[in-house]
């Protein structure tokens, strides 16, 4: 019996860290910023893109007729591998296994996912989606890169307070075909022939149409795409500049994984019980209320200078990615 999953960022460091940590070699995701197929070109070879959004559930994607855009393709789960999603949470690590088990012939999976591709290949898309979400190593490793947390939030929210709902799915090029692997799907979805070199192209424009159905205010997207590591392009090329700036790249990513593992809140309460012992020892409860009384001033004047900034008070609010 498996034990729940918790939401992971869309980010491209947590992605690639979890990967590796699954035994998969030379992969890497990358966060595209445009939809321009040139930046998908420069990272080529390009095993397929992972797409967050928030998920329509006024609007449903697909009807008994078919989906909005591009047909089922029922045939494809005996070839391919889809899994229907069968619990909350686990969409990101299922939309990159969507890409990573079809790319065997590609990519170095490693041992463990070779041997859960082997298993489940044989098993109907309900079934293998119950098989992932069952996986205690799969689930351990998506785990390990949610954020640590105190604090739970057992507030009932509903109308305007009620969080949106977000959603991972996987595109990517297999055997000629352009596939969109949607687990909440009944199939996968074909979007017409394919080949790696005009994926760029075609992914593209099916994202364009996708991003088109949403009101122009919408802009919580999020796109990463799965490449070939460019640690290895620069050592193939001897690209010393390349290789340097990259493994910058994953020292940071190590560094901000790390962060996510942990929460603070002990660590400020020290600090806190520290500065209030120094302003005691100063000059007393007096000089302690003092600081008080003056801190919360400048907190007060600080967020008047900001609304002032902002016209009034309507600027914009942070944007939280993860799913």
């Amino acid at each position: 019996m498996s034990g729940g999953w918790n939401t992971i960022e869309s980010d491209a460091g947590v992605f690639t860290s979890l990967i590796e940590n699954l035994g998969v070699k030379d992969v890497q995701f990358e966060e595209l910023l445009t939809l321009d197929p040139s930046e998908l070109l420069s990272l080529q070879p390009v095993y397929g893109v992972i797409f967050l959004f928030k998920y329509p559930t006024d609007q449903p994607y697909a009807t008994p007729e078919g989906p909005r855009d591009g047909s089922f393709d029922n045939a494809a789960s005996e070839n391919i591998f889809f899994a229907a999603q069968t619990i909350q949470n686990a969409c990101a690590t299922q939309a990159l296994l969507s890409v990573l088990l079809n790319k065997t012939k590609d990519v170095e999976i490693g041992e463990k996912l070779g041997e859960f591709r082997e298993f489940t290949m044989v098993l109907p898309p309900e079934f293998r989606g119950e098989a992932l979400s069952n996986s205690d190593l799969i689930r351990e490793v998506h785990n390990s890169f949610a954020r640590s947390s105190p604090f739970a939030d057992e507030t009932d929210k509903t109308g305007a307070e009620a969080e949106d709902a977000f959603h991972f799915i996987a595109y990517t090029p297999i055997n000629g075909t352009l596939y969109e692997l949607d687990g909440l799907q009944p199939a996968p979805i074909s979007h017409g022939a394919c080949s790696s070199d005009d994926f760029a192209t075609k992914v593209v424009d099916v994202l364009q149409r996708r991003i088109a159905r949403y009101d122009t205010t919408e802009i919580r997207f999020n796109l990463l795409t799965m490449c070939r590591d460019l640690r290895q392009r620069a050592r193939d090329f001897g690209d010393e500049e390349l290789l340097a700036r990259e493994e910058r790249k994953r020292r940071d990513w190590m560094f901000e994984n790390a962060l996510r593992r942990h929460n603070f809140v002990g660590f400020a309460g020290e600090v806190m019980k520290g500065v209030v012992r120094s302003k005691i020892a100063e000059g007393g409860d007096a000089a302690y209320e003092k600081w008080v009384k003056e801190s919360l001033e400048r907190r007060k004047n600080a967020e008047q200078a900001m609304r002032g900034r902002a016209g009034g008070g309507h600027g914009d609010g942070d944007v939280d990615m993860g799913a």
